[in-house]
């Protein structure tokens, strides 16, 4: 998924730094059934008609607001850019209806603002008269400097309004090629992409630039929140549209909770995490190591040095980095297929299975997983970092109390501990572990390894095995994942979604016939389907996993904003 210039890199003005922090919620904007069913091009028209029928109302409060924002700047340079950009609204206020016309839709003779943008343009008015964090700005006795804070104010509360209809119209754009002939709006989303448009979104961004430059850290706060704020009123907006069809998203949206289970699958590292746990259970060994030399102590468990465990770590590590390629080397020197081969793909990651098994024991063998307090596993797995947005979309999975939705984790982790820690800690009520498990003796380690989850054929059977706990035709699975031992599960789960950006996932994919597909690519070709043929079917055709660049992307998916 692409994003527009302005916000593709960490540095420049606030104006870029604050799209990029807050990129997620664009992300909740594009997910939302008014978009997908505009990108889609079998949006009714009378959802339609009720968006743009809003903008007199945006246009309005934008010219109060550059009215106000040009009275507090204090630069003769600054105030002529407001004038500029206050006339092109102005110019956009008096050609409505006819640009409307162009475009080949009829506005109704009256309408109203409805509450999602009553909200937006309250705080934007709000802000520009200097109602800021609940205090009243006093205009008649500011300073200059404190009126020009107040119009850096102003814009930041604009901003993300422009940026975000810009990015939702390039994004939309980007799938032209799937149905042009299907893109009855295509007028107006060129009018949100244009040259022009855009044009106008740098002007304001490069204006906050420049008013923000004198602010102080505390003021600079200031402007995020309101920055955040206004891209939360947006995103609601596009939310609130009303929606006269059924529609694919939010995915939990349309089940029966009666009739329909939904079974949530994920891996653990990579994909919940931002670390491999097997690196964090050699940090914690490392460090009891450390403080066996430190008390001048041999247990029966710490046996090695730290200095030793290190090295026999790296040499561990290195080992199955090496072997890991040389075994997916070994698979893709078979010949590519040309169409999907689900039972080739299970056949070649048989030597994977092989392949993690004999890793497996050799880190038993050598007795690294020695000597681990079971109280220091919980204390890392309470600490970990997971993923950005990841805990957010298991919170709110959990508390799903209207819809039978039941949480799985299958990891080839050595142990599960480690993994229930994670999410209990942050109150995440995921039972469904599934995965290896470490040997103790009073809560000590022996350097056993429990196997349970070894093999991305162990993972299919423990996915299985689940599923058979079902009724198939009123069960649903969703399965998020992001390395090779994921693939088969994700195959046989309804909805596979893809994170991150293993090559060697990729690289296998393709060598089966595996098809990747950007998941709102995916969601907008289906609510084109679900309109034909008044059926939403997302068991097939096989061999499409759907990919996805954060967890905020799955979030939108599935639940919506």
């Amino acid at each position: 998924m692409g994003l527009p210039e302005i916000g593709e890199e960490e540095g420049g003005g606030i104006a870029r730094r604050l799209w990029v922090k807050f990129r997620d919620d664009s992300i909740f904007a594009l997910y939302t059934p008014f978009v997908v069913c505009l990108a889609s091009g079998v949006l009714d028209p009378q959802s339609f008609l009720h968006c743009i029928s809003q903008d007199v109302y945006f246009y309005r409060a934008f010219v109060q607001a550059y009215d106000l924002a040009e009275d507090c700047a204090d630069d003769d340079e600054h105030k002529a850019i407001i004038r500029k950009l206050r006339k092109r609204v102005l110019k956009k206020l008096n050609t409505h209806d006819d640009l409307v016309r162009e475009w080949g839709f009829e506005l109704p003779s009256e309408s109203i603002s409805d509450n999602a943008t009553i909200k937006y343009t309250d705080f934007l008015l709000a802000t520009a008269s200097g109602k800021v964090e609940g205090e009243k700005f006093q205009s008649k006795i500011a300073t200059p400097f404190e009126k020009t804070k107040l119009a850096a104010y102003t814009l930041a509360a604009m901003g993300p309004c422009m940026r975000l209809y810009a990015f939702i119209s390039k994004e939309i754009l980007d799938l032209q090629e799937l149905d042009q002939s299907n893109q009855i709006y295509k007028k107006w989303i060129d009018t949100l992409s244009s040259q022009n448009f855009e044009e106008t979104a740098l002007q304001i961004e490069d204006l906050l630039d420049k008013l923000s430059v004198s602010l102080t850290g505390e003021e600079l706060i200031v402007i995020e929140k309101l920055y955040h704020q206004a891209m939360k009123l947006e995103v609601k907006f596009f939310s609130a549209q009303p929606i006269l069809q059924q529609t694919v998203v939010p995915f939990s949206q349309p089940l029966d909770p009666a009739e329909c289970n939904l079974s949530i699958f994920c891996d653990f590292d990579m994909t919940c995490t931002t670390i491999d746990s097997s690196a964090l259970l050699a940090e914690i060994a490392i460090r009891t190591a450390s403080k066996a030399d430190l008390n001048r102590c041999e247990t029966q468990f710490a046996q090695m040095s730290s200095d030793d465990l290190r090295t026999t770590w790296g040499v561990i590590s290195s080992q199955y980095a090496e072997e890991y390629e040389q075994c997916v080397g070994s698979i893709m020197a078979g010949n590519k297929v040309e169409e999907f081969n689900y039972e080739g793909l299970c056949r070649a990651l048989e030597q994977l299975s092989d392949f993690e098994k004999r890793a497996n024991s050799r880190v038993i063998k050598s007795g690294v997983l020695k000597g681990l307090n079971l109280q220091d596993i919980k204390w890392a797995g309470e600490h970990l970092t997971l993923q950005d947005g990841c805990e957010g979309f298991v919170q709110e999975i959990v508390k799903c109390e209207n819809l039978k939705i039941d949480v799985h984790v299958l990891s080839y982790s050595w142990c599960g501990d480690l993994i229930r820690s994670a999410f209990s800690s942050r109150d995440l009520n995921v039972r469904n572990v599934h995965s290896n498990e470490l040997a103790y003796e009073e809560f000590i380690t022996t350097g056993e390894i429990i196997k349970k989850v070894e093999s991305p054929k162990e993972k299919l059977q423990a996915f299985n095995d689940i599923r058979k706990g079902h009724k198939i035709g009123e069960h649903l699975t969703i399965y998020i994942g992001g390395s090779v031992g994921d693939l088969l599960c994700l195959l046989k789960a309804d909805v596979g979604i893809v994170i991150g950006s293993s090559s060697n996932l990729r690289r296998l994919g393709d060598q089966f016939g595996i098809s990747f597909v950007p998941l709102f690519s995916g969601l907008v070709k289906k609510q084109r389907e679900l309109i034909k043929d008044c059926s939403s079917n997302w068991k097939g055709p096989s061999g499409i996993l759907y990919t996805v660049s954060s967890w905020a992307e799955i979030h939108a998916f599935f639940l919506g904003s």
